[in-house]
């Protein structure tokens, strides 16, 4: 990542339908390890809430790798049906980051 590049964070909140929450549940725990190894993904996390909300939180190096990322066949199929999972729209949030992202790349040793 250049000093010019600012890595593009996702977040929000999914309220899954009660009868599909096991499965928005399995879906989603799905995509974590696999998106984990993507090029430019820098972090990718999904948390449960007590009220039944699911929230994820992403963080690319760049908006190609992002877009990459939303092209992948299981996210598509998820996303075009998605509404049939969910009681509401989703609560997203998509942002340029402001607070500088710590280096990736190990620091040589001299």
């Amino acid at each position: 990542m250049t000093n010019t590049e600012r890595p593009i964070a996702l977040y929000g909140f999914l309220r899954p339908r009660p009868e599909r929450a096991d499965e928005v549940r399995s879906i989603l725990s799905s995509f974590v390890e696999p998106t984990r190894r993507e090029p430019g993904n820098l972090q990718y996390h999904l948390h449960e809430h007590e009220d039944g909300r699911f929230f994820l939180y992403e963080v690319w190096r760049s908006q190609e790798d992002l877009d990459r990322h939303n092209a992948t066949p299981p996210l598509r199929a998820f996303l075009e049906t998605l509404s049939t999972f969910l009681e509401e729209a989703p609560e997203g949030y998509f942002d340029t980051m402001v607070s500088p992202y710590p280096d990736t790349e190990p620091t040589p040793v001299r």
